[in-house]
């Protein structure tokens, strides 16, 4: 048992340092551009399969759950609880000219807890992302009889390492927090090409450099209205608080050529410009999550969820950033039709559906740039010969749509697809023989 858990914990540290090097862009939506980049989701995928609900949610599927975006919900948690899991998506961009599509893969998130006393309190902690950068588009104009091409790329990705703990305070009352650190860097450029006179002209290229880091703080309560001892309800609310984190800004302009035969870029011939800027004031600010849900233990769960974030009030060295406050509406829920089952697998699986509406930050050319994702999800039980451990392969598929063909913007279609393993398991506990 000893020899097990030592080994499965290298393992997993392991693979946890490696998902902290690659924190790489996994997006191609030109809609990243905006702000600190695309926000990422911070649910897990048996929450996403279910359009997101989070809020109000402590159990899923008779299961111990890591719901880090309500960490009042780690108080439910009373076994050793890890889960790990990869991301994909296939994004269509279309405007009315042409169509696009392109594939991204990570490996998504690590999450521990561990109960301190069983049912009551848990400690937490884990590596998940918090925003991805990665875009890359063309503007075509003509100056005189001479086409200029203005080429703009952005890459890079904030990752969110976080440590939290969530107590029962009182016999219905659940209280929790996460410390967090973000961090990351993220990169765009800026050029200006001319096709024309490849040979006699340099082309140049601005490029922003960005590394930032720094702390932000979540908080959570969940309050719990037994209706049976199998159903209940829960109410849900957390947040995260309005903090200061730092970026380091670098500017690099250079110039290059292109080969026109290949289209690869020469190695820069200059560089005309380069500043290495101070440590400026990023403000984060207040998001707040409220939910609901209903749950019969180990057979269904339903629920809705409400969040918003002030992020008009973004500012990056005092300067605000010009973005719309968001705003998500999710609905969903779960069904095990019978998870005491012996003869038929199907009736013990998690079957998962969900929707929701997200209002994004984005607002360009005088339109809002919005989406709707309908989900889908199987929790997926693994049987063992171990009796005080349990496992489960938890997927989702999202289909959603953001953006819109109107005033001569851009359209995405993607499918996001979310796979993780859980564990369930009683390591730390002190075993007696008679």
């Amino acid at each position: 048992m000893i020899n097990r858990t030592r080994k499965t914990l290298l393992i997993l540290l392991t693979i946890f340092s490696a998902l902290k090097a690659s924190a790489q862009s996994t997006t191609s939506s030109p809609y990243s551009k905006f702000g600190l980049g695309d926000l990422q989701e911070q649910a897990l995928p048996q929450n996403m399969g279910m359009g997101g609900i989070a809020a109000g949610v402590r159990t899923v599927g008779g299961y111990n759950n890591i719901n880090m975006l309500n960490p009042a919900s780690y108080s439910a948690i009373g076994l050793t609880t890890i889960d790990i899991g990869a991301y994909a998506t296939v994004n269509t961009l279309s405007n009315s000219s042409a169509k696009q599509t392109g594939a991204d893969f990570r490996l998504n998130h690590l999450a521990f807890a561990i109960p301190v006393t069983k049912g009551t309190s848990a400690l937490s902690f884990g590596l998940l992302p918090y925003s991805d950068l990665g875009y890359n588009f063309k503007q075509v104009t003509k100056i005189d009889t001479n086409t200029v091409n203005s080429v703009y790329g952005g890459e890079g990705g904030l990752s969110k390492a976080y440590f939290g703990y969530g107590f029962n305070l009182f016999k219905h009352l659940n209280l929790g927090f996460n410390v967090s650190y973000i961090f990351g860097n993220l990169r765009q450029t800026s050029s200006v090409e001319i096709p024309d006179y490849y040979v006699s002209s340099f082309n140049t290229r601005i490029e922003k450099s960005q590394s930032i880091k720094g702390l932000n703080y979540d908080y959570g309560l969940q309050y719990e209205i037994g209706l049976s001892t199998t159903s209940r309800v829960v109410l849900g609310y957390s947040g995260s608080l309005k903090s200061t984190i730092t970026s380091s800004t670098k500017y690099v302009s250079t110039q290059y050529l292109i080969d026109p035969s290949s289209g690869s870029e020469s190695t820069a011939a200059d560089t005309t410009y380069l500043r290495q800027g101070s440590n400026v004031k990023v403000v984060l600010p207040l998001i707040q999550h409220f939910g609901i849900s209903y749950q019969k233990d180990y057979h269904y769960l339903i629920g809705v969820d409400y969040s918003r974030g002030n992020w008009s009030q973004l500012t990056i060295d005092g300067v605000n950033q010009g973005l719309n406050n968001t705003e998500s509406y999710h609905i969903g829920g779960q069904i095990t039709p019978n998870p005491n089952a012996l003869n038929s697998y199907l009736a013990v699986m998690d079957y998962r559906l969900g929707y929701q509406y997200n209002k994004t930050y984005v607002r360009t050319s005088g339109t809002d740039i919005n989406e709707s994702v309908f989900s889908f999800g199987l929790g997926l039980p693994i049987r063992s010969q171990n009796r005080s451990a349990f496992y489960k392969v938890n997927f989702a598929t999202e289909f959603g749509q953001r953006g819109t063909l109107a005033n001569n913007l851009i359209k995405e279609n993607f499918v996001n697809f979310r796979l993780s393993f859980l564990l369930n398991d009683r390591w730390f506990n002190k075993f007696k023989f008679d």
